[in-house]
This record gives C-alpha cells, structure tokens and sequence, in this order.
C-alpha cells in the first residue's frame, strides 16, 4: 500500500512537469511509470512464492526495487515541499480574502513545475549510481598511508603492513576477480599482512570457493587476523547452538589451514631488526548494542606493557572511542573496518560523505587523538547491495616512520 501510494505521488509530479507535451508523449511516460511500478510490485509479491529469498538473483532484485522507491521518496520529499507551500499560499489567500498574486515573471518556470524536475532528477540520479555501482564491487583501490610515530623502535621504522578487511566471501560470485585483489596485496611485497575481521557472511562453507585463494596471502612477518561480527554466525537459523558452535570453530579452523594466525583476545611479539614491538587481536567489540562484545582486552593486554609500541586489531571502529583510547592510552594505532563506508559515498579531496557516518563517526580513513591513531579499512568484499559507488573496495598499504 505505502509503494503504491508513493507511485501516486510521484505520477502527479509526472503530469506537473509533461504539460504542454504532445498527448502521444505524455501517454507514452504515463504507461512506463506505471508499467515499472507494476513489475516492481508483482515482483515483490512473487519473490517469496518461488523460494528466492537466499539467491543471488534475489538479492539484485531486492536492491533495484528498493533503490528505485528510495529515489521515488528523495522525488517525493520535493513535491511534499511544494505542496506545503501551495498549502500555506491557499491558506494566506483565504485568510486575506486575497487571490494569490500570478508570478512577476510569466516566463519564468513554475515553482511546481522547478521542484518536481528537481526531485525526480536527484531521485533519477541516485538510482543511477545505485545501478552503476553493481560494476564497482571488485574493482579494488590501494590506499597508501604513511604513519609516523616518536616511539615506533628504529628496526620498524619502514616496515610496510598491508590491511584487508571484511572479506564477506559468501557475497561473492566472480573467483577470477577476487584473484586479482590478491595479486594486488602480494604485488606490494608487504612485510606483515592483517585482516581485521568477517572473513564470511555467515557459514564457514562460504570459503569452500575460496580458501586457496586467500591462502596466497603470505609477507615475511606473517598473516595475522581477527574475528568479526558476522563470523559468530549470529544472522543466520541454525539447527541448534551446536552447531552453531561448528560453525565458529570451521571458520577459526580454516584461517589455520590458509596459514593466518587468528588472535584470539591475546598479543604476540614482533621482532624486527633486533626491536620488539607487541601485535594485540581481540575478537569483536561494539559500542552499539546490537552488536556482540566478545572483546576482552583485560585478556589480551597484560604482557604488552613492556614493549614500547603496539598495535591493535579491533573489528569494529566504535571499539577505539568507547575503550581503547579512553583505557589503554598507550595503545599507539589501531586497525578497524566493518562499516565498508556503507559501500555508498562520495570521496574528494578534502571532503568525505557517507550514509554509515550518522552511525559512526570514525567510518573511513584515518583518525587521531593526541598520540594514538586508528585506520577504518573500507572493506575487501560487500554485503546486502552487490554493488559499490563511490567507496570502492579497499587494499590499505601502511608505512610505519
């Protein structure tokens, strides 16, 4: 009902802005606006009767249709302006028993006539790049950053470390262009490789098609990584909690098998060039309540004191605000991903705009405070929209100075 009543709206829009079309043209708009409307409601009933809930076909379908009532509302939201001002021009009129003045300017565009072309033309170019996105979901990006620190031991001073994030490998689909990134993070010849966490969407037999792959990755000081919030298979029906538990343990399993070692609420030690650093993996931890705390840095701190530099891998961003800064200040970068930038965004020089950045407010990118520093990795992979426009797939390539 509400889809239907949105396509109401948005017709009038259409018939506001055809005036004055040849009759012919304006029956023409009218049949594909409604034409779409009832293809894109016919599938939405027909969905869930053929069982495509869990397919890949479905969750295109599910993206496009919603995308295209998403921009209908952003073509609403400017109809709605303009019949709150034609509202409020009605009720001055009757109050003063006065007509409403005619424009000063006949020739000019009418307001109604402006903010219906408006709306639909931003609803019009959303959608677009919503669409556009789906060709962006592979195509990965390095970012370089180089990280300079008082206290880093002179034998790191150099030390190249490559971070991958959010792998999600249930979501893909193409192993030849998951192949490519891992050409690209080995093409860098990194000393030392971490993942940040959700290696799957949900079942550890999502890597079926691509353990071998990622098991290329290789840098002389290791392959470390962390647990993410998918990786607890917490979004997904399971028979009962043990197998649920299986799931958990195929999924830590699987990380040996490819050589990564999984950090696990402890630290290690790294050596380089006769200085020691301490490299500390927590499982996730969330500031937001909808998201587990498995994180127990009262675990995987004690012993760290020692050494003069750390670094932290911590799923979620949210964890370096709420604890890590506030607890453990001497903790001097932390590695975090998890909101993939909401796969949705612009990035210019200078100015950065997401969705996700009204949830969190350290997304993307680098963030400092004081001494201490935190890297929000984009994500390797994707999840929900198959698709990616404007925060393209990321390689983060960090040099310690």
């Amino acid at each position: 009902m509400l889809a239907l009543l949105i396509d109401l709206y948005v017709f009038q829009a259409i018939k506001t802005i055809t005036q004055g079309m040849a009759p012919r043209w304006r029956m023409l708009i009218f049949g594909l606006h409604w034409g779409i409307a009832a293809l894109a409601l016919t599938t939405l009933v027909l969905v869930p009767l053929f069982h495509l809930r869990y397919t890949r076909l479905n969750n295109y379908l599910q993206i496009i249709i919603i995308g295209l009532y998403v921009a209908k509302l952003v073509a609403v939201l400017f109809l709605f302006i303009d019949d709150i001002r034609r509202l409020f021009q009605w009720f001055i009129a009757r109050i003063g028993r006065q007509p409403v003045a005619p424009p000063a300017n006949a020739e000019a565009i009418p307001r109604s006539v402006f903010l219906s072309w408006m709306g639909l033309g931003l609803g019009t170019a959303g959608y677009s790049a919503l669409i556009y996105g789906f060709s962006n979901k592979y195509n990965y990006r390095i970012h370089r950053v180089r990280l300079s620190f008082d206290n880093l031991p002179a034998g790191f001073k150099g030390l190249k470390i490559i971070q991958v994030s959010d792998i999600h490998s249930g979501s893909f689909r193409n192993p030849g262009a998951v192949s490519k990134g891992v050409d690209m993070v080995l093409a860098e010849k990194p000393d030392l490789i971490l993942f940040t966490g959700d290696l799957v969407n949900d079942m550890a037999v999502e890597m079926t098609d691509y353990q071998t792959i990622f098991s290329r990755f290789s840098a002389p000081m290791g392959v470390f990584s962390t647990l993410g919030n998918h990786d607890y298979g917490d979004y997904v029906w399971w028979e009962s909690p043990d197998h649920k538990k299986a799931n958990l343990e195929r999924i830590k399993q699987i990380q040996q098998e490819m050589g990564w070692r999984l950090l696990l609420n402890e630290h290690v030690v790294l050596a380089r060039g006769g200085d020691e650093i301490a490299l500390i993996g927590v499982e996730n931890w969330s500031a937001k309540a909808r998201f587990p705390k498995h994180g127990r840095l009262d675990l995987a701190y004690p012993g760290s004191e020692k050494y003069p530099f750390k670094i932290l891998m911590s799923h979620d961003p949210s964890h370096w605000d709420a604890q890590v800064r506030r607890e453990y200040p001497d903790i001097d970068l932390t590695l975090a991903g998890h909101t993939h930038g909401a796969q949705f965004g612009v990035e210019l020089p200078g100015f950065k705009w997401s969705p996700v950045q009204y949830v969190y407010k350290e997304w993307a990118g680098l963030y400092e405070q004081g001494r201490q520093k935190l890297y929000v990795n984009r994500g390797y992979g994707f999840i929900g929209y198959p698709g990616r426009f404007g925060i393209l797939p990321e390689i983060t390539v960090i040099e310690l100075a």
